[in-house]
């Protein structure tokens, strides 16, 4: 059996650096619950940036994706396969919207919404072809790809990538203000995170969302929620918009979607909108493939026959109440909806992070000094507790 030094001085050796993992090694894992190469176990508090949502190896999701593994995995676009087209009849029921397209990846995802409202806003809104201008956040995270982190605040997401993509305009995240004032005749869209995540669990002020969907509804912009990290019950709601009654003109969706198991994403939009898309105009290979859409399927078959939102705002709120009994200066804040939370510190908390890994809590610091807990929402109320009890130990002065 090889040790966990050697699996991760391999990966250093042959993988370039551009992540800093902490020193822990996925051997096997099941629930919230991993296990490494020697026997250690820990909780899983991260859910793979809420990917996991469902949990590790969930049974029903791992049985779906080995029943379509003996059927067919792979037809591409060129060709139409048994299962797309029930997958895309649940995700537009789940959405309330019309059509959706699938990708891959969420940043995948974002591009697509990208390309959507820039050719909206020329084929039917009229904006002159090239001078289209969407509005983004400060402190976005929206993926990795040249033209996202052309709208990136964040320099290390930035530098050295240049040039970068032109069309975006950048107001403060929870300002409708500036959203108003920001809008020109060639704005097409406004694209923002319900709750910004890798920011570090930054709640907008409430009604922020409210009044943005009203200034873009009023201005003839597109609205769009990239709900890669926060859809799919994360926040208890099945989408963090829910909590302000915001139903956006498109929907951008990753993560969960694909059960943990494969990439699966999508974008949700109304036939108006995502009807400017004919063939040859965006594509991708694996974009809506069999085994994914399988997979997915049950997901969202499990999302609500389970109510998982409602499991978890509920288990949300017990650990989140847990959480702000510890007594600690060091603490600034606990935020959050459901079971997407924050725990801001004033200095650095990477020191904390290490602690709780040694302790067997497995989560990870943003920006720093916010430390982001994101347990699959089945986690037993049993788990919290022998979880809260670990980060008492490490938390508490």
């Amino acid at each position: 059996m090889r040790s966990s030094k050697e699996i991760m001085e391999k990966t250093e050796k042959f993988g370039a650096h551009n992540y800093h993992p902490k020193e822990i090694v996925f051997e096997t894992a099941e629930g919230v619950v991993i296990t490494n190469p020697e026997g250690e176990k820990f909780y899983d508090m991260l859910s793979s940036y809420s990917a996991l949502n469902f949990g590790h190896r969930h049974p029903e999701l791992v049985q779906a994706a080995k029943d379509q593994l003996d059927k067919v995995t792979l037809t591409s676009r060129a060709f139409y396969n048994s299962v797309l087209g029930d997958w895309m009849e649940k995700l537009c029921e789940l959405t309330g919207k019309d059509m959706v397209l699938p990708m891959n990846t969420g940043a995948e995802a974002v591009e697509t919404a990208l390309k959507a409202a820039r050719k909206w806003g020329n084929f039917v809104k009229g904006v002159e072809d090239g001078k289209q201008e969407i509005i983004v956040c400060s402190s976005n995270f929206h993926g990795r790809t040249i033209a996202i982190v052309s709208m990136s605040t964040d320099p290390d997401a930035r530098k050295g990538y240049g040039p970068f993509t032109p069309g975006f305009k950048v107001i403060e995240y929870g300002n409708a203000d500036e959203l108003k004032n920001a809008i020109n005749e060639n704005t097409v869209a406004f694209i923002v995170e319900p709750i910004q995540g890798e920011a570090g669990v930054i709640v907008p002020p409430e009604g922020f969302l409210k009044k943005s969907l009203e200034i873009c509804k009023e201005n003839n912009v597109l609205f769009i929620a990239d709900e890669v990290q926060t859809g799919f019950a994360r926040t208890g709601r099945m989408f963090a918009c829910e909590y302000e009654g915001v139903i956006p003109d498109i929907y951008v969706l990753g993560k969960a979607l694909g059960g943990g198991i494969i990439a699966v994403s999508a974008i949700a939009g109304n036939k108006d909108i995502l009807g400017v898309f004919k063939p040859g105009t965006h594509g991708s290979t694996f974009g809506g493939n069999p085994l994914g859409a399988a997979v997915s399927l049950k997901a969202m078959e499990i999302l609500v026959r389970d109510n998982y939102p409602k499991m978890a705002e509920e288990k949300g709120n017990y650990f989140m109440s847990k959480l702000k009994e510890i007594n600690n200066d060091d603490i600034v804040e606990v935020r959050g909806k459901g079971l997407f939370v924050g725990v801001e510190f004033k200095e650095n908390a990477a020191p904390y992070v290490k602690k709780l890994i040694e302790n067997g809590v497995l989560a990870k610091e943003t920006h720093d000094k916010t430390i982001r807990f994101a347990p699959a929402i089945p986690i037993t109320y049993e788990e919290i507790d022998d979880a809260i009890e670990k980060i008492k130990k490490v938390f508490s002065k």
